[in-house]
């Protein structure tokens, strides 16, 4: 039973398995994308469920991540804006594409409330941290 638990507690705390699993699930989600534009919208739904999957397991992640730094147990550099940078590119090129190809394909919801999802995690993640880094300095 010991080793049960001490299994789940390194997968629990092992952030090299959460940005794995983040970085499979982006790729994933980037790959999608560039299918959906390719079969003008057809894979819209999938999309919507990725967007979530993907969303969640980031949120979990970065929420873990957090935590786990303001109680003294995580100090490792990962910037998420390697992730807002790549979403960002996705969408200026989606935009364009829905604007040539206005009759044929359209930006999925799920791709513009991702990228917004992104972008505020971010936001929280860098707010936490400063604050993070005012208390420790006292």
């Amino acid at each position: 039973m010991k080793k049960d638990n001490k299994r789940k507690e390194v997968i629990k705390n092992d952030f090299s398995f959460w940005r794995t699993l983040i970085n499979v699930w982006s790729i994933l989600f980037f790959a999608t994308i560039v299918l959906d534009f390719f079969a003008q919208n057809a894979y819209k739904n999938i999309l919507a469920v990725i967007a979530t999957v993907y969303i969640s397991s980031l949120a979990l992640y970065v929420g873990n991540k957090e935590f786990e730094r303001w109680y003294d147990k995580y100090d490792s550099q990962h910037p998420g804006e390697v992730f807002v940078v790549i979403w960002s590119i996705i969408i200026f090129v989606l935009l364009g594409l829905s604007f040539v190809y206005k009759d044929i394909y359209q930006i999925p919801e799920s791709v513009v409330s991702s990228y917004l999802a992104v972008l505020t995690i971010l936001v929280l993640t860098k707010k936490s941290k400063a604050m993070y880094q005012i208390k420790r300095k006292k």
